[in-house]
């Protein structure tokens, strides 16, 4: 029996896929490309979901599990390091029907300020302008909690999130808490995370893994995809070097 599908709710997510069809679509994932200036991005004209976090926050172990894929993100030896902005694309018989951007991770007390103040205007940059940005994937570690820059990155995104951009905070290192201390630490977070959605996730324990997937199959794939107007991403150079002084100033000071 054909059953007809209702109309979709503005702003609402299509169904959620089954958590294997969601690892599948992840584990499609494959190198895009690199940049170490954001001019030099390709203009995207399907969902792009960022991932961004601190430094050591899991956030390449998040990536490659997601994907299934051990070496897909590159974790550096001396965080902090990694300082591109590389793009994964996503999609089935060589159809890209998203993209993934692993920002890098800041914060690191041995990176010198100058890097990391020029890294987190580059990221201020992307996060404020980049057309087509869909979602945003914050990597916390529950142990430490959000911290001055997380809070700080939340209040540069809260003008888009209102806008309607996705929100996920990721709890990465889930294994390491108690079922109590989650339960706490979850609570905690929602309370801060600023109309985004919170999830636990355990790379060892696999938890959260399917969840997170599920999520981001949603959000790469709403039930009446609009397509950016092809003008609108030619213009990424232009916004891209668009100065935003305000944002710089919020995220740098911290």
């Amino acid at each position: 029996m054909t059953t007809t599908p209702s109309a979709p709710v503005a702003g609402s997510l299509p169904p959620a896929p089954d958590a294997k069809i969601a690892m599948g679509w992840m584990h499609t994932a494959r190198f895009l490309t690199t940049a170490a200036q954001l001019h030099h991005l390709p203009p995207i004209h399907v969902p792009e979901i960022a991932f961004v976090g601190r430094s050591n926050a899991g956030k390449s172990t998040c990536i490659n599990t997601l994907t299934q894929q051990k070496q897909l993100a590159f974790a550096s030896k001396r965080p902090g390091r990694t300082q591109h902005i590389n793009l994964f694309s996503l999609g089935k018989h060589g159809v890209t029907d998203a993209v993934l951007a692993d920002l890098p991770g800041y914060g690191y007390a041995k990176v010198s300020r100058s890097d990391k103040v020029r890294w987190q205007q580059v990221m201020v940059n992307y996060l404020v302008s980049r057309p087509g940005l869909t979602g945003i994937v914050l990597l916390c570690d529950p142990r430490l909690g959000l911290t001055e820059l997380d809070e700080a990155l939340l209040e540069v995104l809260r003008p888009r999130v209102e806008e309607g951009l996705k929100f996920l905070i990721v709890l990465t290192k889930a294994d390491k808490l108690t079922r109590s201390e989650q339960a706490k630490i979850l609570s905690i977070t929602r309370l801060n995370a600023a109309g985004g959605e919170v999830m636990m996730f355990s790379a060892l324990k696999k938890q959260g893994v399917d969840e997170v997937a599920q999520l981001l199959w949603q959000w790469a794939h709403p039930e009446q995809a609009a397509v950016p107007a092809a003008g609108a991403l030619a213009g990424v150079t232009d916004a891209a070097d668009a100065s935003t002084p305000d944002a710089d100033e919020e995220f740098e000071k911290n």
